[in-house]
């Protein structure tokens, strides 16, 4: 549904997966500033979100996700995977429990198919799921404002994750986490009152800017980063949304082999692009290594120090200075994921 902060002066409306918040609010490079220094806020309410009650819906999620859940402390963000059998990233999403409920938030239009999966996966657990996109949205400010501060943002009396049946409702506040987690910038607000927010918490900064930092800090969108292929290790999901000290889980076999003999089959990388045209390339362009296909570009995006940059998931024996091609642009790697990612490594580092 359309964020009602598409209202606000110089909003325009972003495309794609994406069209129901704002692109830009005219500035596109002064808003990642503004978010670097710490200030603003991002509107990401065209995120689905879901909701879990029940005594049972930690240590359930334990047992079927890649994420320590049983331990999951109140209002610590955390991230997690639903794998395949063989290991292939099928579900991402990202939450806070409030003592009584998990709320999370997954890519728009991931919430239906998620559900779906969850439900076959009950049984006899104690465990009800909503969708709950109509009644709460998703908002991201810079880390340092979304940890440090001791006040709400709309009003004091309660959090936005609830206390005690509802997400919504009440004088809501916004959620503040305990710790720094790499999801603890995201906020979940009541949607009837993201207007409100947007006036305390602002300024507003538009989701093409949101972009432009999350590219160049590596951190991969499914399905638009990734394949029906991916596996945790290839997309630098390893450690924030995958413990590797925990029980068995769907997948899991994969994930510790990968991880103990090193090697992923391909590596997620930051591409620097050729700045010299006015352009971007196509999301799922093969990336060329002369007139080799060794990947695909994924999310792409101008940065206001770095310029024009993209992810691609590569083979991992493309070298790490090779010369790239994409779309017609030539393209330069950073490393994201080392090519010898695993455990097999870490006593050289």
């Amino acid at each position: 549904m359309p964020s009602p902060l598409l209202d606000l002066p110089g909003a325009v409306a972003a495309d794609g997966l994406d069209a129901d918040v704002a692109a830009h609010f005219g500035s596109l490079y002064s808003e990642q500033r503004t978010l670097e220094e710490g200030s603003g806020f991002v509107d990401l309410s065209h995120r689905d979100v879901i909701r879990l009650t029940g005594p049972d819906r930690l240590s359930w999620l334990h047992n079927l996700t890649s994420q320590h859940f049983s331990a999951l402390a109140p209002k610590t963000w955390t991230g997690a995977l639903i794998l395949s059998p063989q290991g292939h990233v099928e579900h991402a999403f990202y939450g806070v429990d409030d003592g009584e409920a998990f709320t999370a938030h997954t890519e728009p239009g991931q919430a239906a198919a998620l559900i779906e999966f969850l439900e076959r996966m009950k049984f006899m657990t104690r465990v009800e799921i909503a969708d709950v996109t109509a009644e709460v949205a998703v908002t991201w400010r810079p880390r340092t404002q979304a940890v440090e501060r001791s006040s709400s943002v709309v009003g004091r009396s309660s959090s936005v994750v609830g206390r005690s049946s509802s997400v919504v409702g009440r004088s809501s506040s916004v959620v503040e986490p305990v710790e720094t987690t790499p999801y603890a910038s995201y906020e979940l607000v009541p949607r009837d009152q993201l207007t409100a927010y947007a006036e305390a918490a602002g300024p507003a900064c538009g989701f093409w800017a949101f972009e432009a930092l999350r590219i160049a800090r590596g951190e991969p969108r499914l399905g638009l980063d990734t394949d029906h292929r991916t596996i945790p290790n290839e997309a630098g999901w390893i450690p924030s949304a995958v413990h590797l000290d925990k029980g068995c889980y769907r997948g899991q076999e994969t994930v510790a082999r990968v991880h103990t003999l090193g090697r992923p089959p391909r590596r997620l990388t930051l591409l620097h692009l050729d700045g010299s045209e006015n352009r971007l390339p196509t999301r799922g362009a093969d990336v060329l290594l002369g007139e080799k296909a060794v990947g695909f570009v994924g999310t792409s995006a101008r940065h206001h120090e770095l310029g024009p940059i993209a992810l691609a998931l590569l083979k991992r024996n493309v070298a790490v200075d090779a010369q790239l091609e994409v779309d017609g642009l030539p393209a330069a790697q950073e490393v994201i994921v080392d090519p010898e990612v695993g455990l097999h490594v870490r006593p050289l580092r």
